[in-house]
Order: structure tokens, then C-alpha cells, then sequence
């Protein structure tokens, strides 16, 4: 006989099938819901069973009040002298390039009335072009880059607008379900004047073939808002025989805003 092939934790886990089903069931329900005149649903799910582990951690309980003063006396406070300018360049880091597709994000930060946001500190995190983070907790067998940290941050100009070189990340598994993958996407961290306003987002690239696939994409179950995630191709940024170039706006507020994740989302 030959080698019995061993079972893993994977083995019993939910196909994509299964979870697609759920998702378009789930879409289907909201496309009905506004067309009876509600409301669209522009944030995501807290509890959206697809993502499977939103289920058991999604608040149940009403916010409790903190004293915001007395948080804010232990939180630092950034300005330009904090920030090197190379910060916002992740392809210059390390002791030499990254492997990778070179490409250029900007935008800008504006409020729910088109106003800029200004000194406002942005941080990147993201997976290299393999879709492997420096982390000890991502172990799934891609290469790592050693002249590539995955890290970059900067400060909003007075016109709003932010810019930052990078590699284009690749997608990655996850274990939400059999075969499961996250499409390719930056993380942002956005810093108010203090850390009690901080927000986190997630940017993607256009066409992803994974978006349809994605319960943490899909638990935004409007197209529109998640459209609003998805970074736009813009060959005004593109440089000429060096890189790709996206544009994307963040908006903080209003009917428009960008969506806001819960910060232990992958």
C-alpha cells in the first residue's frame, strides 16, 4: 500500500464554495433591503458569518466611556522633526532593493466636506511581493525579502495629500476557510491629533480576481463603499521606466467616508 497521506488542520476546514454561497446570500438579502428603501449598508458587518471568526469576537455590548484626557496624557505627539523623509520610501530601507514590482501611492486625506487634513501622520504596513509579512506569526512557505521591512509612514501635506514608494504586495492564505486568500491590499493607519482617534483601513489594487471571494472585502455589503477601497491607476504618477503609479483619498467623515476596520483584522 502506499503512503497514507497524514490529515491536517485544514483537512475538515469550509470550501470556498460554501462560503461563497453565504456571501452572495448575504448580498442578495441587502440588494432586496435597499430596493425595499433602506438604507445602504456603507461600513462593514461587525458579525458577518462568512468571516468566520467575526462570530465569536464582534462587540456584544454597548462602548464604555473613558476619560479621553487621561489617555492622552501618556500618548506622544508626532511632528515633522519625528519623521525621516526616507520613511515614506520602503524600497530604500534596507541594504539594497527590494524583488518586486516598484510602484507609488498617493492621495489625499480630506474630511466629509472635501477639506484637506492636514499633519496628519499615515503609516503603511504590508506583505511583500511574495505575500509574506516580517512576522513571527506568518509562516506559510513564501519567501521573505530581506531588503524589504513592509513599514512606512509620513505626514499629510496642507493640501491633504500623503505619497508613498512601495513594492506591490502579493495575496496571501489565511485560514478562514479551505484555500482561502486575502486579495492583495496596504493597510493604513491614520493618527488624529491624539491615538484615541487612530483608524485603520485597508487599500486594494484594481480587478482583483479575489475580491469576490473575500468575507473581509465582502462584509461591506454596498458596492459602492467598496469600491471606494480600490485604488485607481493613475499614469500621471507613473515614472517613466521606474514605476507604477495609483491614487487613492481617504475621507474621514460623511455619507462618502472610506471604511474603517477593527484593528485585529488581517
Amino acid at each position: 500500500m502506499g503512503a497514507q497521506k497524514l490529515s491536517g488542520p485544514d483537512d475538515a476546514a469550509e470550501s470556498q464554495q460554501t462560503l461563497s454561497a453565504e456571501i452572495e446570500t448575504i448580498e442578495t438579502e441587502h440588494k432586496n433591503a435597499v430596493a425595499a428603501g433602506k438604507p445602504a449598508e456603507t461600513q462593514p458587518r461587525l458579525d458577518y458569518p462568512p468571516y468566520r471568526s467575526s462570530i465569536l469576537r464582534h462587540p456584544t455590548k454597548d462602548p464604555r466611556h473613558t476619560d479621553p484626557e487621561t489617555i492622552e496624557l501618556l500618548s506622544p505627539a508626532f511632528g515633522h522633526r519625528d519623521l525621516a523623509n526616507l520613511e515614506s520610501d520602503l524600497t530604500i530601507q534596507a541594504g539594497g532593493e527590494p524583488i518586486g514590482e516598484r510602484i507609488k501611492v498617493t492621495g489625499r486625506i480630506l474630511d466629509g466636506d472635501g477639506r484637506p487634513v492636514r499633519n496628519q501622520l499615515v503609516e503603511i504596513w504590508q506583505a511583500n511581493s511574495a505575500g509574506r509579512y516580517i512576522h513571527k506569526r506568518d509562516q506559510h512557505p513564501a519567501p521573505i525579502d530581506p531588503n524589504f521591512t513592509g513599514v512606512g509612514r509620513t505626514l499629510t501635506g496642507d493640501d491633504g495629500s500623503y505619497s508613498f514608494t512601495t513594492i506591490k504586495p502579493g495575496p496571501y492564505p489565511w485560514k478562514n476557510h479551505h484555500n482561502a486568500w486575502r486579495p492583495a491590499h496596504i493597510h493604513f493607519s491614520l493618527f488624529g491629533t491624539e491615538f484615541t482617534q487612530r483608524m485603520i483601513t485597508q487599500m486594494y489594487f484594481p480587478s482583483d480576481p479575489l475580491f469576490a471571494l473575500d468575507p473581509i472585502y465582502q462584509s461591506i455589503t454596498d458596492q459602492k463603499a467598496r469600491d471606494r477601497l480600490v485604488a485607481t491607476y493613475d499614469h500621471n504618477v507613473t515614472e517613466h521606466e521606474f514605476l507604477m503609479g495609483y491614487n487613492w483619498d481617504i475621507v474621514l467623515t460623511g455619507a462618502n467616508r472610506t471604511w474603517m476596520e477593527e484593528e485585529d483584522d488581517d
